[in-house]
């Protein structure tokens, strides 16, 4: 009698132990899952140029460790030919490179690096409309800057977008010191609408889900 009571209460103790561990099992993989998904940014969150500019930043920095102690300025991302923002040409991504050098600077900040935003004014510039603290005017500005490494890249200009090529730059030795390559395609800010320019026309594309097609709109000389 002693052996079946035995018997019945080694069996139950079995049960409960793997009712147990199946708990924790369990717990253990919504942990788990929990902690992936904050560790993980919320990309649906973000808008398409937001996404690609995380996806750019992640591999530009992936070798950089954040130190306090030096300086990041971000310049503007330029044409790979000119080297410079040619303001006639219009297009879906003519605002590319400014986004590029506004949004590297957030993700820098994001992961630790002191970026020093050279534009900032000595004081804040007010007049009876607005007031602004950033400014292109040399005698707003500082003629000191400690800056150590330079954030810029380049533009490539392809048929269904941009290949944009990202480096940081010693500012001492002109070393790069890490660089990144993304394709930037060229309905990144206007979705449903394009707008591209022609022998010296402006003409507006509208998208849909189905089928794409081409208003033809001339919309100025």
């Amino acid at each position: 009698m002693k052996n079946a009571v035995h018997s019945v209460m080694s069996i139950a103790l079995c049960i409960c132990c793997l009712v147990i561990i199946a708990s924790l099992s369990g717990c253990a993989n919504l942990l788990s899952q929990n902690t992936k998904q904050t560790s993980q940014p919320a990309l649906q969150n973000l808008g398409n140029a937001e996404v690609y500019t995380f996806r750019l930043a992640q591999e530009l920095f992936a070798n950089l460790s954040a130190d306090r102690q030096y300086r990041y300025a971000v310049a503007g991302f330029v044409p790979v030919v000119s080297m410079q923002p040619d303001l006639s040409q219009q297009g879906p991504l003519m605002l590319l490179g400014h986004q590029l050098e506004q949004g590297m600077m957030t993700e820098a900040v994001r992961r630790g690096f002191v970026a020093q935003d050279y534009k900032a004014a000595n004081a804040i510039i007010m007049n009876d409309q607005y007031e602004r603290a950033l400014s292109r005017d040399l005698d707003h500005l500082s003629q000191l800057q400690n800056i150590d490494y330079y954030i810029t890249g380049t533009i490539t200009a392809q048929q269904n977008g941009a290949m944009v090529n990202a480096r940081v730059i010693n500012v001492r030795n002109k070393d790069v010191v890490a660089a990144a390559t993304s394709f930037f395609p060229a309905n990144l800010f206007w979705q449903q609408e394009q707008v591209t320019m022609r022998n010296g026309l402006l003409y507006r594309t509208e998208i849909t889900p189905s089928t794409t097609r081409g208003s033809a709109a001339m919309l100025q000389e």
